[in-house]
Parts: C-alpha cells; sequence; structure tokens
C-alpha cells in the first residue's frame, strides 16, 4: 500500500482525520470505502449538507472516481471552513484495489 495512504489510514484511526467520498449516493450504494463519509458533490454545490457534526480543523481526506469531483469539492469545502483539505489522486477502484475496505 502506498506510503501516503498508510498515513491516511493512520490519522483516521487516531480520530485525527476524516474522508469524504464526494460522489453521488447511486454510486456510494454501488460501493464505498468503509471509512468513508458520503458527501456528493451536488449536496455541497447546493449548499444542502449539515456539516455540523464534522471537525473541520482535522485533516480531510477526499475522494471520488476519478479525481474531477475532488478537485471541485475542495474550494467548496474550504468555502465553508475546513482548514487542510487533500485530494486523494486515487478514485475509488484504486483505492479499494490497494486493500482498503469497502462496502459493495
Amino acid at each position: 500500500m502506498e506510503e501516503s495512504l498508510q498515513k491516511m489510514l493512520s490519522e483516521i484511526k487516531k480520530g485525527q482525520a476524516q474522508l469524504f467520498d464526494v460522489r453521488e449516493k447511486s454510486e456510494w450504494d454501488a460501493g464505498h470505502l468503509k471509512i468513508a463519509k458520503l458527501m456528493p458533490l451536488s449536496g455541497l454545490k447546493k449548499d444542502k449538507l449539515s456539516l455540523g457534526s464534522y471537525n473541520k480543523n482535522k485533516t480531510t481526506y477526499i475522494h471520488c472516481r476519478s479525481g474531477n469531483r475532488c478537485l471541485m469539492a475542495a474550494p467548496l469545502l474550504e468555502e465553508k471552513g475546513f482548514k487542510k483539505i487533500v485530494c486523494l489522486e486515487l478514485g475509488y477502484e484504486l483505492l479499494k484495489d490497494e486493500g482498503l475496505a469497502s462496502v459493495e
């Protein structure tokens, strides 16, 4: 497993980070990473998501299918007060292939 993924997993286990999946609900329902929280890009754009339960000071990793939505979601999360955002280069399928546990 890639060193950056190991670092992310370690931070999440220690409660220092969180992982958002910015794909849409239908994609999430077809399969998602167990450690991720659903945060659809469409909901971020329309300001329809409740973000109060998330710690905006934690490192926030985000992923999607291929990386495009991740790049669009990052500035939206920054506008909403998230301090440290990291876009994962690997999409869902590649993250799953790297050994991250998934629900299908």
